[in-house]
């Protein structure tokens, strides 16, 4: 099951993660996201734990505890929806689509 792990203190590491999260149970993965192009981490991460039950005792144990000053916001990850304003077809964006060359 994988976890959403918000309010990251840009000093918490992977393992400070692996580390609160392996009280609950068996850590599979830990993932900090960071800005393609500062590379600076972006404030939120995911756990996997190894069964449903780790992970809801990991989400009831780790949501609100403090980490480098930084109070954790944590819950299940939801699946990743399509944006529209992401990638694509950006004709559809809002204020158009840059315009033509006016053949």
């Amino acid at each position: 099951m994988n976890i959403y792990v918000g309010n990251l203190a840009r000093e918490a590491s992977e393992d400070d993660l692996r580390a609160i999260f392996a009280e609950f149970g068996q850590v599979s993965k830990v993932t900090i996201l960071k800005d393609r192009l500062s590379g600076e981490p972006r404030g939120f991460g995911f756990v996997e734990m190894s069964s449903p039950e780790e992970a809801k005792a990991a989400i009831e144990g780790a949501n609100g505890r403090q980490l480098k000053g930084q109070s954790l916001r944590v819950n299940e990850a939801r699946p990743r929806e399509d944006n529209p304003d992401r990638g694509g077809d950006r004709s559809r964006r809002p204020g158009g689509g840059g315009g033509g060359r006016g053949w």
